[in-house]
């Protein structure tokens, strides 16, 4: 049986007042943690001062817990809730504020400064970075709208390489080999060159490869990446190019009983695809008197192939991004303004390679944020973006300009915490899957959202504690809606008014200096405002989660990182009358370093071998069909060699 819970409102006060109000002797602790900067704000700012959230994934971090990919580090030490992907190719959908089947046009994705989000439904292809690559994960939680334009409302995710954080590093290399049940291996290779004179070289390189846990479900991975860069005192100066490929059998869904009787079974014994991308990119950053200025342009090639039951469905992508932006610091007064200025052009065209046919996008955009710090540590910003946005395809064209903007505040409330707030617009326009597939003679409308967050921050000696209770009012949600009216198989439609509404609370304490504990729990809705469906859940969006995870070195040279994660049950149909079951999933990883630059692991995810899917999309006399199984048990043995 499923317990009661009490509203979503009375239990964010509930759990925001014991966020302020426990313990008091802990907040006269002094705060001896290191300053964290984030860069999801367009340039390096610290976080402790800004009014919004962003959560922040080391490559330390990363490294402990075992992630294979950028998706599962951010679903494993965030607790941010994850869905199968339907390519087999590790790309878990992430949702980072209950969007359902649209979280990936409700969120943007950023690489080393360049906008990866694509401008149809698809995924864009995290799992193809070389995870050895990754510096950090920033996740800003809530509406980069000002910064990021069209499709930031759920927020942005933020992914910097180690060659492109830009810092001082010397040279060297590292392998790594692992291998598990299901066929599965990974191979891995890091190198980097540098020069005194200020250049630096870096190649990373990952092949994957598993045999899957269902039948017809093998798949194989490669991933390679190489940036050259000068730096002097002033300037920064770079290229890089990276490719990655994937081709995967795919397996598909299963009925109820079928799930029941067998979950490594398919229905789909010859489906298969593959997915190809390449990237190039040339970056330049500066230093001039009290500016930070920042230039990036780069060019994405995507080829997908894939064979569903017969039907070939084959296109190409070729994308273009190009940004200028600057940063000025200065003192007014006693005060200090920090001024942000930008411009965006995003180009985006997908054509069939069948018939030639196609969608195209574009958009051209300024921006700017202003920031006035006080004396005291007050922070006041304010920002706008004007984005002028043309889409094509399937004999329709849209043109349209919109407007984003945001206000925030925030105050050092005493020496250990800070408390924010912040509201503000954000939208985005059908995308190319979307526009050409709905209801006769209806043209959808821009989707936009009114957003509010409030939160507070709290650094002690141990840990920190960071909540956020948000809210956003959706008008004109666009979806694809299956009961649509003139529309015997579905439509894509401009929703009746919806809303999102949670509070999120991160949470990190050292128990002790070998003993660490990281939770993150979430309480979400998302639901219908009015119409046919008022008051229902949005499908494919928990209510709950809750991911606690610690990290332990008992003695020099042993670490053990472990978590569980939990997420509640969820609709996968939009009048609420079936449910994906809750679910808890545990992971740990043991390594052991037996020489100075040698580490050997052992890595178990699904540790309780539980039988459960993230992944649904019908319902039939009650129950629940077109479910995409999840794997039992797997484990992984490695070696890491740094040179």
């Amino acid at each position: 049986m499923t317990p009661t819970v009490p509203p979503l409102r009375a239990r964010a006060i509930s759990l925001a007042a014991a966020a302020f109000l426990s313990t008091p002797a802990l907040f006269a602790q002094t705060a001896t943690l290191p300053e964290t900067r984030v860069t999801a704000t367009r340039f390096a700012e610290p976080a402790s001062t800004l009014p919004l959230g962003v959560s922040v994934i080391t490559a330390d971090q990363i490294r402990a817990s075992g992630a294979t990919t950028v998706n599962d580090a951010i679903v494993r030490l965030l607790g941010v809730p994850g869905r199968q992907d339907l390519s087999n190719g590790g790309d878990t959908a992430i949702d980072l504020r209950g969007f359902g089947a649209t979280a990936d046009s409700n969120q943007v994705v950023i690489v080393d400064g360049v906008r990866l989000s694509e401008g149809d439904s698809a995924s864009p292809r995290l799992a193809g970075i070389p995870i050895e690559s990754v510096e950090r994960i920033e996740v800003l939680r809530g509406s980069g709208a000002v910064l990021y334009g069209e499709g930031a409302t759920g927020g942005v995710i933020v992914i910097t390489t180690k060659a492109g954080a830009g810092r001082q590093r010397a040279s060297g290399a590292t392998l790594y080999g692992g291998g598990g049940n299901d066929g599965f291996s990974d191979l891995r290779a890091s190198a980097r060159v540098a020069t005194p004179s200020g250049f630096t070289l870096d190649a990373d390189a990952q092949k994957r490869h598993s045999d899957g846990f269902r039948k017809n479900s093998a798949s194989q991975s490669d991933a390679a990446a190489v940036t050259g860069q000068w730096s002097g005192d002033w300037l920064r100066l770079g290229a890089q190019y990276a490719q990655d490929h994937l081709a995967a059998r795919l397996p598909g869904a299963l009925g109820a009983a079928q799930y029941a009787a067998d979950p490594t079974q398919t229905n789909t014994p010859d489906d298969h695809g593959a997915i190809r991308n390449d990237r190039a990119a040339l970056f330049a950053r500066a230093d001039l008197a009290d500016w930070q200025l920042a230039v990036d342009a780069a060019q994405r090639q995507k080829a997908v192939r894939s064979n569903f039951s017969g039907y070939e469905y084959d296109y190409d992508v070729d994308a273009h991004n190009y940004s200028v932006r600057g940063r000025n610091e200065r003192k007014l007064g006693a005060n200090t303004n920090v001024l942000v200025l930008g411009l965006d052009r995003n180009e985006w065209a997908r054509t069939s390679v069948a018939n030639a046919s196609g969608a195209s996008q574009s958009a051209d955009a300024f921006y700017f944020k202003d920031d006035v710090i006080l004396p005291a540590g007050t922070r006041v910003s304010g920002g706008v973006r004007t984005e002028q946005l043309h889409k094509e395809g399937s004999g329709v064209v849209l043109d349209d300009r919109q407007n984003a903007w945001d206000l925030g505040l925030s105050h050092p409330v005493a020496a250990d915490w800070t408390a924010y707030v912040r509201v503000g617009r954000s939208y985005r326009l059908p995308n190319a899957d979307e526009f050409s597939f709905t209801q006769p003679n209806v043209m959808l409308q821009p989707q936009t959202s009114q957003d509010s967050e409030v939160g507070a921050r709290w650094k002690y000696a141990r840990g920190s504690l960071d909540a956020r209770l948000y809210r956003s009012a959706l008008t004109h949600e666009i979806g694809f809606d299956p009961n649509a009216a003139n529309a015997p198989y579905g439509a894509n439609v401009n929703f009746d008014p919806t809303l999102r509404e949670g509070l999120e609370v991160d949470w990190s304490h050292a128990l002790t200096a070998a003993l660490g504990l990281r939770v993150n729990a979430n309480v979400r809705r998302a639901t219908f405002r009015s119409g046919p469906y008022d008051g229902k859940d949005v499908p494919l969006v928990p209510r709950q989660t809750l991911a606690v995870r610690g990290d332990w070195v008992p003695v020099a040279g042993h670490h053990l990182d472990a978590g569980v994660n939990w997420v509640g049950s969820q609709h996968p149909d939009f009048d609420n009358t079936c449910r994906i079951p809750a679910y808890a999933t545990a992971d740990a990883r043991y390594a052991w370093q037996f020489q100075r630059n040698a580490e050997f692991a052992l890595g178990l995810t699904n540790l309780f071998d539980r039988k459960f899917y993230t992944q649904a999309f019908g319902c039939a006399g009650g129950q629940t069909t077109s479910i995409y199984p999840e794997p039992g048990r797997q484990v992984t043995a490695s070696v890491r060699v740094q040179f």
